[in-house]
């Protein structure tokens, strides 16, 4: 059964301190910024590849980061900037992968739809939907089997709910009782098509019953629901529950690839969802709630647009992987080119 999430009316609360709810937004905030140059270098030119912005879904991985430990594993999509900066990866390693150089997280020779980070516990960024699941339940398995207290989330979208390796990974998970929690980001689109015109279900979480295991669903853009659903099932999971299936609804802003027009959104629905960005409408309720100022928001701001910009010029300034580098992390052996 879908249990409902509540939050307390009241924006700092024992429950959620306010240095976490800060926290929160202070990722949320790099995330937020930058996406934006990210998509501006794309405009520009300077940048050429395929790109899948997180724009409206930054709540939803800066929250559940927070319930994270630094040891805990994330397995994320093609659409995982937001997840891979929240649990930490170096923006400069992150940056100078985007851009394809040496410098970068996985040499240049992933790009961002191949993010890989042991370091910070970003384990795998896949392209194919659906398939970090069962990875995620490997992943889980290996700490279950060395006694480790490590977590892994495991993140998707709506439309790999209805791909046959999330019922596999599901069910198996439960049997086993593996520390995962599977966090569907359902922002109401797989690709072009509404969430309605492709899955059977009211809630992606509703289909936990079906493999014994929890199933939650919360308002991913609410930094106390958020945040208080992903503690609770990571918290069931390292104390050996089992997996939870965590369904957090938020909405995609800049339509499922850069360049799309998004045409097949509802005018009034996006108009809507835009008046609610849910980065800005945390920021007006830490100063409405007494937990910060503009002062001290601005100067959080600030050190994000200089850590973007720092890591924007270490990525331009780094070379290009050299050509032996074709044949090295391919192969068992390396093969000279």
């Amino acid at each position: 059964m879908t249990t409902p999430a509540t939050h307390p009316d009241s924006m700092a609360s024992a429950d959620v301190p306010p240095e976490t709810l800060l926290g929160i937004y202070g990722t949320a905030a790099l995330i937020h910024r930058t996406d934006e140059r990210i998509r501006a270098l794309l405009m520009s030119g300077e940048l050429a590849l395929s790109y899948y912005s997180p724009r409206g879904q930054e709540i939803v991985a800066a929250a559940t980061a927070a319930a994270l430990r630094r040891e805990d594993y994330v397995v994320t999509t093609y659409r995982g900037l937001h997840d891979q900066i929240a649990k930490g990866v170096p923006l400069r390693l992150l940056l100078a992968e985007y851009f394809g150089k040496v410098t970068g997280s996985c040499k240049g020779k992933g790009g961002p739809m191949h993010v890989t980070h042991p370091e910070s516990g970003v384990m795998l960024t896949t392209g194919i939907v659906g398939s970090g699941l069962p990875i995620a339940n490997g992943l889980a398995l290996a700490a279950q089997l060395r006694g480790e207290q490590r977590v892994v989330i495991a993140n998707f979208g709506d439309g790999a709910s209805n791909i046959g390796a999330f019922h596999e990974a599901l069910n198996l998970a439960s049997i086993w009782k593996l520390p995962v929690v599977f966090l569907c980001q359902n922002n109401g689109y797989a690709e072009h098509t509404t969430y309605a015109n492709g899955t059977s279900c009211a809630n992606v979480a509703d289909r936990a019953v079906g493999y014994g295991m929890p199933g939650v669903t919360v308002n991913g853009d609410d930094p106390h629901e958020m945040f208080t659903a992903a503690r609770q099932a990571v918290e069931s999971a390292r104390a050996g529950n089992g997996p939870t299936l965590l369904e957090a609804r938020t909405f995609r802003f800049m339509g499922h690839f850069f360049g799309d027009d998004s045409s097949y959104i509802d005018k009034e629905i996006y108009a809507e969802r835009m008046a609610g960005d849910p980065v800005p409408a945390l920021r007006s309720r830490l100063i409405t709630a007494g937990i910060a100022d503009e002062q001290r928001l601005a100067v959080i701001e600030e050190n994000a647009r200089l850590e973007i910009e720092d890591a924007i010029q270490f990525a331009r300034s780094s070379d290009y992987p050299a050509l032996e580098e074709l044949g090295r992390d391919v192969y068992a052996q390396e093969v000279t080119v």
